[in-house]
């Protein structure tokens, strides 16, 4: 039921979103900088009865999923797979600028994440490594380049 400690009766987790977020913490003063809902609504809770007609906003979800840092970005991938109606079963890669924690970019991925991601450069241009696996999905290692400046 969405990995969140387990389903009430009504099949919905107990806790209230979000599930699960990306949160950035000043080192030198201990405050939040900026939160963000990670990931989509699973399914178990978008495609609840006892919400239909409710207008559900990101919730983010729980699961342990590593990030990698860039001089600009924050770069996480979805820990479940979702299914939405604009696209197939699987999960989202995403970017977060990282002073301001905006979603700046999003590439979609056939499983969710199941490894932290790494970053290389090659012939001047950066690239986000990422492994995906779960389900049906055997799993393999996806290389996405960053867009390049101009």
């Amino acid at each position: 039921g969405g990995g969140v400690g387990g389903p009430n009766p009504q099949g919905l987790p107990y806790p209230k979103p979000p599930y699960g977020r990306i949160t950035a913490i000043d080192m030198s003063k201990g405050e939040i900088v900026w939160q963000v809902a990670h990931g989509e609504t699973p399914d178990s809770v978008r495609n609840n009865p006892a919400l239909k007609g409710v207008n559900i906003p990101r919730t983010g979800q729980s699961g342990a999923v590593g990030a990698v840092v860039t001089k600009t970005l924050v770069v996480s991938g979805e820990p479940l797979a979702t299914t939405l109606p604009n696209r197939p079963r699987g999960a989202m890669l995403r970017a977060y600028n990282k002073a301001t924690g905006a979603e700046v970019g999003a590439v979609f991925m056939p499983a969710q994440q199941s490894g932290s991601p790494m970053t290389y450069m090659m012939n001047g241009r950066q690239y986000i490594v990422v492994a995906v696996s779960g389900g049906n999905y055997s799993g393999e290692y996806l290389a996405f380049a960053l867009p390049q400046r101009r």
